[in-house]
This record gives structure tokens, sequence and C-alpha cells, in this order.
């Protein structure tokens, strides 16, 4: 008596049953090894909040911004490099579009590199 399987109910139990075994691996390695929570504290030190690098460069142009003028550091200047990489396709048209796009693109990436460099030599 030679019968094909069928996927209900042969398939769906083997199936079924390594989907099991998996989330048990994962669950017991996951509570024998488990993750770090970042770093450690030091309530003796004050508080001084750092961002994470892909910040830094945001973190740094916010230093030239004190008191009222903040509101360009963190709103117009980040607005205008994101604009002017959504607008890059644009750029790309005429003559000489595609110097100026690489141009535009190249120098917003070196100016975010140099920023985010420059913030973290200096704290």
């Amino acid at each position: 008596m030679n019968r094909q399987k069928e996927f209900y109910p042969d398939y769906l139990i083997d199936i079924l049953l390594v989907i099991f075994l998996v989330v048990e691996l994962i669950l017991a390695l996951s509570l024998i090894y488990p993750p770090d929570i970042g770093r450690q504290i030091d309530f003796s030190t004050p508080f001084s909040p750092k961002p994470e690098w892909y910040f830094l460069w945001l973190y740094q142009i916010i230093r030239y911004f004190p008191g009222k003028w903040i509101i360009v550091g963190t709103m117009f200047i980040p607005l205008a490099m994101i604009l002017v990489f959504i607008f890059i396709p644009l750029i790309d048209r005429g003559k000489y579009g595609r110097l100026k796009a690489l141009i535009a693109g190249t120098l917003l990436l070196l100016s975010m590199g140099f920023f985010t460099i420059f913030a973290a030599l200096n704290p």
C-alpha cells in the first residue's frame, strides 16, 4: 500500500515539528547567551550625551548655531541637504548635468564625512 503523501496531515506535521524545534532552539540559545544591553552607566560622572556615529555630523553642525539659531542647524541645513539629494536626478539634466550632480553629491557626502570625523576627534 504505497499511498502518496498529502500536504495535510503528512507534510503539515513535519513542517510544524521543524518550526517548533527551531523556535525552541532559538529560545534556548537566547536564554543561554543573552545580549549585552549597551554601555555600562557610571553614576559617579556627570551625564554627557553623545549621539551614535551616524548622527555625529548633525551634532557637530548644531555646535555652530547656539541659542535662537539652533533651528538653522537642526532644520534648515539638514533639510537643504536632503532636498539636494532628492533633486539630484533633476540636476542631472542639461549639458553638464552629470558633472553638476556628481559635484553636488560628492560635496554633500564629503561634508557629512568631514563633520562626522571632526565631531569624533573633538568631543
